[in-house]
């Protein structure tokens, strides 16, 4: 009963932090995220991340990428696949480039290097779908190129993070990861292109929105199941579950559902809870070093998705969506430093530090995001709708 009453206090806490935010104008998930450090273990320590939590949590983030998914538009996906590609390669090679050399000259050995890089290359897709939610951009030529550069990060990341990890191993285990890995986006392709759509429209006939609300969450959870099972994030699963649904006449009614059925519950969870690994033990000590390297990681992100922007003719502002798109961590961090710890890569001092840097990434980003819509002139393109990507 005890998780009850934590659940209790998070409902209350972020029902309360999202009418501040509303009255202060700063984005939404901005508030959750603060509200959590507030009742999770850093300050009040009313509430902690439990078994029951953590998977509750694991469902808010699952239904959040779910309805990312839903809402995104796959023509423009598919019209701006290479600005995407781009963005996610530049964003994933620039952090592990100038981690690696910058720990190497402060005396890190190879492999604690190895692992800055990697834990900063990897973007957090939920916090940014969240404030492209908030403020209608999902459906735009800046969200396709947004969700579909950090869909494909967030791949990389978890297939160099497999590398890096066997490679203290067998490798005959990645070779089999791999492999499964492989089998595994086949057949995604397969039930986007044809499995999805054939069994929507058989149960179309039956014209109950019950029946399609359940297929719906039945999907999204068995690839976010399947994608967890060969090694990947589980939102890979769900995402392509919800772009799938998405483009049948039954998307719009099914979003209408999930939202619902997301906001009221299991999303607050997830947003309150990506503070509670933070501690602020150690942290007056390497203060430099935690603003300095915060610094990076937003830089890093935001310079290469700028100029990807700008090489693609987007103008300044929206340029600037496209990089700050890309700053938060988030969860997707956070799981890549509890493997550092795991395998003894790291210990408890450095752990904090990364989790301090990886929360004050998530932070910054929504404000970005906001100060560059704020700055947009409207819905202006890159390259002509006549130019091919």
């Amino acid at each position: 009963m005890h998780a009850l009453l934590e659940i209790v206090i998070i409902l209350v806490a972020s029902l309360l932090a999202g009418a501040v935010s509303s009255r202060l104008n700063i984005p939404a998930v901005v508030g959750q995220l603060l509200i959590g450090i507030v009742i999770g273990p850093p300050i009040l320590g009313l509430v902690h991340n439990g078994e029951i939590l953590h998977f509750l949590s694991e469902l808010g983030v699952i239904l959040l990428m779910f309805m990312a998914g839903l809402e995104a538009d796959f023509s423009l996906l598919k019209k701006y696949l290479k600005p995407s590609l781009l963005v996610a390669i530049t964003g994933v090679v620039v952090p592990l480039v100038v981690f690696y050399f910058l720990t190497q000259a402060m005396h890190f050995k190879v492999s604690q290097s190895v692992f800055y890089g990697l834990v900063f290359a990897a973007t957090s897709i939920s916090i940014t779908v969240e404030v492209l939610q908030e403020y209608d951009k999902v459906s735009t030529d800046i969200g396709a190129i947004i969700i579909g550069a950090a869909v494909a990060d967030d791949i990389i990341a978890v297939l160099l993070l497999s590398f890096f990890v066997s490679s203290q191993g067998s490798t005959e285990n990645i070779s089999i990861q791999l492999i499964e890995q492989l089998l595994f986006f086949v057949f995604l392709w397969l039930a986007i292109k044809i499995l999805i759509p054939w069994l929507v429209r058989r149960l179309e006939v039956l014209a109950s929105k019950n029946l399609m609300f359940y297929v719906a969450l039945i999907l999204c959870f068995s690839l976010s199941w399947l994608a967890d099972q060969v090694g990947m994030s589980s939102i890979i699963g769900s995402f392509f579950a919800g772009l799938a649904i998405g483009q049948t006449k039954q998307g719009h009614n099914v979003m209408k559902r999930v939202t619902s059925f997301g906001y009221s519950f299991f999303i607050p969870i997830f947003f309150a809870s990506i503070a509670f690994p933070l501690r602020f033990t150690g942290l007056l000590e390497h203060l430099s070093m935690i603003i300095s390297f915060t610094i990076l990681v937003v830089l890093t992100k935001l310079i290469p998705g700028y100029l990807v922007g700008r090489g693609f003719k987007f103008p300044k502002m929206e340029s600037i969506t496209i990089g700050g798109g890309m700053v938060s961590r988030g969860e997707m961090a956070l799981i890549i430093i509890g493997v550092g710890q795991a395998a003894h890569i790291i210990g408890n001092r450095v752990y904090s530090e990364l989790v301090i840097i990886t929360i004050a990434s998530t932070v910054i980003a929504p404000f970005i995001l906001k100060y560059s819509f704020k700055g947009s002139k409207g819905p202006q393109k890159g390259l002509n709708s006549t130019d091919g990507y």
